[in-house]
């Protein structure tokens, strides 16, 4: 995913130094590094590292915005059809990087007020297009939003909390959760 000035291969080295240490890593010197080049390729595509850090954080929250909304379209399927794939998606096939990824922006919002507008943005996408899948089952807005909440949770939670699960034992858990966090159709 390079554009033609190679600014995104920055960006993704960014990220990779994001996941590895925080927003702290994040640094021209590192990057360069990682990349094989000199810093001077840098300030070519970049003003300076706030710019780059502002570059991460749109193309995290523009990305990870596209990617709920295509995990939550409906295309056909039933809002519990729907559910049921997003469970599936985050459970049987945990992305190391993308986690170490979301982990290290939240960390980093905590003490910076863009990344923290970034994440608010993004989580609130979340929320809404999870809810409406909810609301579309019959649920009233605030037990829509509850249950929401809860399938975040256990997305982001499980990927924590059982890292050296076992494909077998991933898709067990993915199955049993969703018996307990989605109606059965009817």
């Amino acid at each position: 995913m390079s554009t033609a000035d190679g600014s995104q291969d920055w960006v993704e080295a960014g990220f990779d130094a994001l996941a590895e240490g925080g927003v702290d890593r994040v640094r021209v010197e590192v990057l360069a590094q990682m990349l094989g080049v000199t810093k001077g390729g840098f300030y070519r595509r970049f003003r300076d590292r706030p710019a780059l850090l502002a570059a991460m954080l749109d193309t995290w929250a523009d990305g990870r915005i596209a990617a709920i909304r295509q995990q939550t379209a409906l295309d056909g399927e039933t809002p519990h059809e729907r559910l049921r794939l997003l469970i599936r998606l985050f459970s049987e096939r945990p992305n190391a990087r993308g986690l170490s990824i979301e982990l290290a922006v939240r960390q980093w919002a905590r003490s910076d007020a863009r990344a923290a507008a970034a994440v608010s943005r993004v989580d609130a996408v979340r929320l809404e297009r999870v809810t409406d899948l909810y609301a579309r089952l019959g649920y009233p807005p605030v037990r829509a939003r509850a249950r929401g909440l809860i399938i975040y949770a256990y997305i982001f939670g499980q990927g924590l909390l059982l890292p050296e699960a076992s494909q077998g034992e991933r898709e067990a858990l993915a199955r049993a959760c969703m018996d307990e966090l989605i109606p059965v159709e009817g």
